[in-house]
């Protein structure tokens, strides 16, 4: 069942506001909703919050058997699920198409980008290696969730630590608790995060960063951009039928760089704040 189609009313409300560089919210056009982060009991456990969307991310590591074509590399997957408590436009069990989208995307961002350095999850070479697996509930739809996700997912995987192992001899392996030996930390390369801009068919509308649910409903068109602090793009994804010049992709670029200078402190700070109530030793 789909949430109705928003009343010609508030389609007029809204392009006429946008028109005039407001937002429903408050915000400017190239303004993102605060995130929130709370960290769970088990590390690795992540709540993300932009406005009211909300995206619980997890991170578990087992050991396994490598693949035989990378003896040397450990296994990352992601998984997720966007519940219908999420939105009524979501049923159990039947993957909507945007979580199809926001699925391939973070297997882009993530996995493709090697934010997480796969040879560092090696344990034997050929006989065992550790299997990060990134799990994703997407508890609230109010927009955008693809960059809600991928905050979530990137925080969760550098709150994550697995146990310390020590090989003995050529095939054995032990597992240390956290109580011997403190839990290690994921080597990760970057930080990639996401950031999505809304277009409209108007072109006296300026583009918008972070839509909102009735915004990105609204919208003929987005454009993700996933890229990290030193100003490397990982991922450039344009979906919808509404044309660009280069010169407006260059400047929502360099709005997506801005943000994610300002997004990667608040992250550190929010970390490093976490681990002062823990009280656990930062390696």
């Amino acid at each position: 069942m789909r949430p109705p189609s928003p009343s010609i009313p508030e389609k007029e409300f809204l392009n006429t506001a946008l028109k005039q560089n407001l937002r429903l919210d408050g915000r400017s056009p190239l303004e993102m909703r605060k995130p929130t982060l709370v960290f769970g009991p088990e590390l690795g456990w992540v709540e993300c919050s932009l406005g009211k969307t909300r995206v619980v991310a997890n991170v578990e590591a087992k050991m396994v058997k490598p693949t035989p074509e990378r003896p040397f590399e450990g296994i990352i997957t992601i998984h997720s699920e966007i519940s219908p408590m999420a939105s009524s436009e979501y049923e159990p069990g039947r993957p909507s198409d945007e979580e199809v989208t926001i699925t391939r995307m973070l297997d882009k961002v993530i996995k493709r980008s090697d934010a997480v350095d796969k040879e560092s999850l090696c344990i034997l070479a050929g006989q065992r290696v550790w299997h990060i697996r990134l799990t994703l509930h997407f508890l609230a739809d109010a927009g955008n969730m693809l960059d809600c996700a991928c905050l979530a997912g990137i925080v969760a995987l550098r709150h994550f630590r697995r146990p310390e192992v020590e090989v003995i001899g050529d095939d054995e392996v032990i597992v240390h608790s956290p109580l011997e030996r403190a839990p290690m930390p994921l080597a990760i390369h970057h930080s990639p995060f996401c950031f999505t801009f809304a277009f409209f068919a108007d072109p006296e509308t300026p583009p918008i960063l972070d839509p909102s649910q009735l915004e990105q409903r609204l919208s003929a068109g987005t454009m993700s951009i996933a890229l990290n602090a030193q100003k490397e793009i990982c991922v450039l994804q344009k979906l919808g039928g509404v044309p660009q010049q280069t010169e407006e992709i260059l400047r929502l670029v360099k709005v997506a760089v801005d943000q994610a200078k300002e997004l990667t402190m608040t992250v550190d700070a929010r970390l490093a704040a976490d681990w002062e109530t823990r009280h656990v030793e930062v390696r």
